[in-house]
């Protein structure tokens, strides 16, 4: 792939007083408007990894940025300490959305996952009645959480967790998508179990979709047990998967929803965890916060990004148009294309290793026909455009996938 010396100046720039914590695409952007982005060449890409499922709404969203302009002008930011004018509405609009009593607002995903987890464990003490500091948490294998000291204590990616030991204790591990491991660990360690911390599908893993039925039976475990069912719905939220929440798919509502990216649209970094009142009033004040947890900015920002998400109907849009990008992937005969999956618009193709190229050859393949993914664990691409992305434009991009695949055979 051809790198100018304009973009070469920046990556170099990048490499050299930066920490190199990412290995990005040789691709620097400098524009963004709905499906598309603009190198700093001027070169047109359609967006297919909408920054890991953030920019669902389109980038740069005219409704969105002008919530943002119009309040930075207003007011951005008062802390805690005292009340705005903006962050009670935005909680009741989000209690009317979702349908729980209360939220908590963050910032980043992993603030949020840390919230659960802190809301999670408070609950196990002060209504379940563990013993203190016996509390257990379990998670699943091929997780991704976030990258703080206690998720990656959780985390079974060696990329993620090595070296940062020593980890945080009260964690158990078990198999994805294996209701026998919940009932297994449940039945034994069911008494000082708090809760049951799942992704309803796997983002980072590659599109990880479990079994149809498997969310619902982990459900029903925890209800039988008292435990809480805690879903991370950062990246499969916000009508990624073809429903609001990709629980809805099974008809289960969690009782902790931890939500994040999309619910600014991108614009900013918002997070949110959602309970009702007998798991969210076991925090006190001091307890837990953030200076900029619901903030104004983002108060305004997130209410407009979900307003947008039903006004454009993103949710049908993505189940209608994911089916039509998995027929159309399935079709593609080559020796590269192992496995195809995915629920709604958050979907993959696995690659098959091929005349010594691989997933990220096909990437920089498509990246050079106009189209940018990233590849996730070497040998999956995952492919999740903005919601707002037509049919048309879907079927001009697939067309640039299936041409980057065969060219490279």
């Amino acid at each position: 792939m051809l790198i100018t010396e304009k973009a070469q100046r920046f990556i170099e720039q990048e490499d050299k007083y930066g920490a190199h914590n990412y290995h990005p695409l040789p691709v620097v952007l400098s524009k963004g408007k709905g499906v598309y982005v603009w190198d700093v060449d001027g070169k047109k890409y359609f967006d297919f990894l909408s920054a890991y499922s953030a920019v669902n709404q389109g980038h740069c969203h005219p409704k969105i940025v002008k919530a943002l302009t119009d309040q930075a002008e207003t007011l951005c930011l008062t802390s805690r300490a005292f009340y705005n004018d903006c962050l009670g509405p935005y909680e009741e609009f989000v209690h009317n959305y979702f349908g729980y009593d209360k939220m908590l607002p963050m910032n980043s995903g992993a603030e949020a996952v840390e919230t659960g987890l802190k809301l999670t464990r408070k609950w196990g003490y002060l209504k379940k009645g563990i013993p203190e500091n016996e509390a257990i948490i379990v998670a699943c294998e091929g997780n991704f959480h976030g990258r703080t000291i206690t998720i990656v204590s959780i985390s079974t990616d060696d990329d993620a967790r090595a070296d940062y030991g020593p980890y945080t204790p009260g964690i158990e591990v078990i198999p994805y998508n294996d209701v026998d491991a919940v009932q297994k660990i449940f039945e034994e360690k069911g008494d000082k179990i708090a809760g049951l911390l799942v992704e309803p599908i796997q983002g980072e893993a590659g599109v990880f979709v479990p079994d149809e039925g498997y969310l619902k039976a982990c459900y029903d475990l925890c209800k039988k047990h008292n435990i809480l069912f805690v879903a991370d719905e950062v990246q499969t939220g916000i009508a990624r998967t073809g429903k609001l929440l990709c629980c809805d798919h099974e008809s289960v509502r969690p009782d902790i929803v931890i939500l994040g990216k999309a619910i600014s649209g991108g614009v900013m970094p918002v997070s949110a965890v959602l309970a009702d009142d007998e798991i969210m009033m076991t925090i006190r004040p001091g307890q837990h916060g953030s200076t900029f947890g619901g903030f104004p900015l983002a108060c305004k920002v997130a209410t407009t990004a979900l307003e947008v998400v039903k006004e454009e109907n993103l949710a049908e849009k993505a189940e209608r148009l994911g089916k039509i990008f998995r027929e159309e992937m399935l079709k593609i005969d080559s020796p590269f294309v192992k496995l195809v999956r995915g629920k709604g618009l958050l979907n993959a193709i696995v690659i098959e290793p091929h005349n010594g190229k691989e997933a990220w050859d096909v990437c920089l393949k498509m990246a050079e026909n106009g189209l940018l993914a990233k590849p996730t664990h070497q040998h999956i691409i995952r492919f999740a455009p903005p919601l707002i992305i037509t049919e048309e434009e879907l079927r001009e991009a697939m067309e640039i996938i299936k041409e980057s695949i065969k060219t490279l055979e």
